[in-house]
C-alpha cells in the first residue's frame, strides 16, 4: 500500500512538472430566468425550451430556475437587475422597447396582417439589425426576438369595422400611442389594472379589452363577454436577455451553444403560439362568438401613426416589414 500510494504521489508531481493537468469539471452555474407573464404565456414555454436545449447541448453545466408571474419584480425591475448584474437571465418586453426606441415600431397599428406575415418579415437579418441596437441601448446580451403573440379586442358588441368601435370603453395596455390608436378607430381608451378587467366588464365600468389570446383565456373573460374580435391590431415580440456580467463568465463554448439555442428557438416560438392559440379559441369560441375585421379599413384610419414613426425613425424597417405581405 505504501508502495502505491508513493507512485501516486511522484506521478501526480511529475504530471505538474510537465504541465501536464488532470481535467477539471466545470461547476454547475444556476441561471435565473424573470417574467412577468403566467405559466400559460409564450414567454415561459420559451424560457423552459430555451432551457432544454441549453441541457441538451451542454448536460449538466447549468441549472436554470424560472421566476413567472414577476415574482422577482417588475419588468422595469428585470432590466435594472440584469444590468447591474444581479440577474443573469428576463425574457422581457416593455423596458426594451422603451431602452430603444425605434423598436416602437412593434407598437405601430395593424402593422402585421397576421402571423404568417410576421414570420416572412422578421427575416434573420432585421432581427440582426434590432439586436445589435438594443445591445447597444439597453446593455444587455440579446440572445432572441420571439412570437408573444397580437393583441384583439373581446368586447360586449362585435367589432369588424372601426365604425364599430366608436363609443366603446375599451381597457388598454400601453401607453399614449395605443391610447392614440384606439381614440382613432373612435374607442375611448380606459387604464384599468388587469387584475381588475374581469370585475369591470362584468360590471359595465369597460365595455371590451384587448390584449392577446393567451391573456383573455387565462382571464376567463369569455365566459362573461359575448364578442371575441380577431382584430390583430398589435403584435408584441417577446426579448430574451441576458446580462453583461453573466454573458462574460461564459466561455467560448457555452456562448457558441446559448447563441445557437436562442436563434433555433425563434422558429419553435411561431409554432408553439400557432398551436397554443387554436387550442386556447376552440375553448373560447365554446362561450363567445369569434370573429374576423376588415383589416385594411383599420389600416387606413391609424395610419398617420405609420407616418409618424417613420418620421422619427426613418422607413428602414416599415419597408421591409411591408414588402412581405401576400
Amino acid at each position: 500500500m505504501q508502495h502505491l500510494k508513493r507512485y501516486i504521489k511522484y506521478s501526480v508531481a511529475a504530471l505538474a512538472i510537465f504541465g501536464v493537468t488532470a481535467p477539471v469539471a466545470l461547476a454547475q452555474q444556476t441561471v435565473r430566468i424573470a417574467y412577468v407573464t403566467s405559466e400559460v404565456s409564450p414567454q415561459h414555454n420559451q424560457s423552459k425550451r430555451f432551457a432544454e436545449m441549453i441541457e441538451e447541448r451542454l448536460p449538466g453545466q447549468f441549472t436554470f430556475r424560472f421566476y413567472p408571474n414577476g415574482q422577482l419584480g417588475s419588468e422595469k425591475t428585470s432590466l435594472e437587475q440584469l444590468q447591474l448584474g444581479e440577474l443573469e437571465m428576463a425574457n422581457i418586453v416593455t423596458p426594451i422597447m422603451e431602452a430603444d426606441r425605434s423598436l416602437e415600431i412593434f407598437d405601430l397599428p395593424f402593422l402585421f396582417k397576421d402571423r404568417d406575415h410576421a414570420r416572412r418579415a422578421l427575416t434573420p437579418e432585421l432581427r440582426a439589425h434590432m439586436r445589435a441596437s438594443i445591445e447597444k441601448k439597453a446593455d444587455v446580451e440579446v440572445l432572441g426576438i420571439y412570437e408573444n403573440g397580437f393583441r384583439h379586442t373581446m368586447s360586449r358588441r362585435e367589432i369588424r369595422v372601426p365604425d364599430d368601435m366608436k363609443g366603446m370603453k375599451v381597457r388598454i395596455a400601453g401607453g399614449k400611442l395605443r391610447q392614440e390608436v384606439f381614440r382613432a378607430m373612435g374607442a375611448n381608451p380606459t387604464p384599468i389594472d388587469w387584475t381588475e378587467v374581469f370585475t369591470a366588464l362584468q360590471t359595465g365600468v369597460v365595455d371590451g379589452a384587448e390584449a392577446a389570446i393567451y391573456g383573455l383565456y387565462e382571464a376567463k373573460l369569455y365566459q362573461i363577454t359575448p364578442h371575441l374580435s380577431l382584430t390583430n391590431h398589435a403584435y408584441a415580440p417577446s426579448f430574451l436577455v441576458a446580462s453583461q456580467d453573466f454573458w462574460k463568465k461564459l466561455n467560448a463554448e457555452q456562448k457558441k451553444a446559448f447563441e445557437e439555442a436562442g436563434q433555433e428557438l425563434v422558429t419553435w416560438s411561431f409554432d408553439f403560439s400557432e398551436r397554443s392559440e387554436a387550442q386556447q379559441l376552440e375553448e373560447m369560441a365554446k362561450y363567445a362568438k369569434i370573429n374576423k375585421v376588415e383589416f385594411e379599413k383599420f389600416q387606413a384610419v391609424t395610419a398617420p401613426v405609420h407616418d409618424t414613426y417613420a418620421k422619427q425613425h426613418g422607413s428602414e424597417w416599415l419597408d421591409v416589414i411591408r414588402g412581405a405581405v401576400r
